[in-house]
């Protein structure tokens, strides 16, 4: 008998989710109702691909390698340094019958939930990607629960594109949420030209934030943002340095900024990110570097009266959202196409 969320799936240890388990088993029949996807490409976090990129010096058949022993390992891509893995897209092969997901067969679709729970086999060696970047050519096959979380990709964007914008769909929906909670705040955007981070600042914009900085740590990631016209400021900051962080993000706004959202894929940003930020604020915590323990006891070690949230990737309506702000607003586009043409 199946599980909506995929318990029947877990092969150790038993009686865990499918999120926390070490192995899972992605060879079983299909459920009744779940549903089998053929695998076209997966899309590593942010946070994994650089901890196994860094691990082995750029070396990209080295990370290619490493990645194919997950998956084989666990049954699915689950870094276990990280903890976090990503999504993939591919076409709808098999629906069970019982399965209350909107897909049929044929359908392009993208998971709208991690890699670390999806049952997963590659079955071409990532023959097609050289180690370097996020965006992974796959073939091979994965599971859907009854719970887990799909869109069918749009006929207007790319692929590619698609994929790398519903990667980070939840971030401005959850920053809109909040931003939409305040009357005309500031926000801060640390990592503020990445995926996440434009997206945000646009999602922030929309919502009616009054003043936005986006805060990068290079002068090239500086340019880019400022083309974009996403921010009414932009920053150089090391978001690790809080002293120097909440420096930058006050002499931007003029006060420390009722919201800040963090978008960066490193560790120890945690205390900056507090401290950048007003009492009766908001941080926003999207990245999969984040220690949460960290920001708990930075927060009080600080007398910080701010609230804390975890960017969970899932917001109703989160996947139209961030889908029409890469369509209307070309800053944000811009920024997504110039980093796949980087891939």
């Amino acid at each position: 008998m199946t599980s909506p969320v995929g318990l029947h799936r877990v092969l150790e240890p038993v009686g865990v989710l499918p999120q926390a388990a070490w192995r899972l088993d992605p060879y079983a029949p299909l459920g009744v109702d779940e549903v089998r996807v053929r695998v076209e490409r997966l899309n590593l976090d942010a946070a994994s691909f650089r901890q196994l990129s860094e691990k082995h010096g750029g070396d990209g058949v080295a990370v290619r390698a490493e990645v194919l022993e997950i998956i084989a390992d666990r049954g699915k891509m689950h870094n276990p340094v990280t903890g976090s893995g990503g999504m993939l897209i591919g076409v709808v092969d098999e629906v069970g019958p019982l399965s209350p997901l909107p897909v049929k067969p044929g359908d392009r679709v993208a998971t709208l939930v991690s890699l670390t729970l999806t049952p997963l086999v590659v079955e071409d060696g990532l023959a097609g990607w050289d180690g370097r970047g996020e965006q992974v050519p796959c073939v091979g096959r994965a599971v859907l629960f009854a719970r887990s979380v799909v869109a069918v990709l749009p006929d207007d964007l790319d692929p590619r594109l698609s994929l790398a914008v519903l990667d980070v769909c939840g971030a401005p929906a959850l920053t809109s949420r909040v931003v939409g909670g305040y009357r005309s705040p500031s926000v801060a955007v640390l990592g503020g030209a990445g995926k996440s981070g434009s997206l945000a600042l646009a999602a922030a914009r929309r919502a009616g934030a009054g003043r936005t900085v986006g805060v990068v740590p290079v002068s090239a990631e500086r340019d880019r943002l400022v083309a974009a016209g996403l921010a009414s400021a932009v920053v150089l900051a090391d978001a690790r340095d809080p002293v120097g962080l909440s420096a930058a993000v006050v002499g931007a706004l003029g006060a420390p900024a009722d919201v800040t959202v963090v978008c960066v894929d490193v560790p120890g940003c945690e205390h900056g990110a507090i401290l950048a930020t007003a009492d009766g604020g908001t941080v926003i915590f999207f990245s999969m570097a984040t220690s949460f323990s960290a920001a708990a006891l930075g927060a009080e070690g600080l007398a910080a009266d701010v609230t804390m949230l975890v960017g969970n990737g899932f917001v109703p309506g989160h996947a139209a959202l961030a889908l029409d702000l890469v369509r209307a607003d070309a800053g944000v586009r811009a920024l997504f196409e110039a980093r796949l043409a980087a891939d």
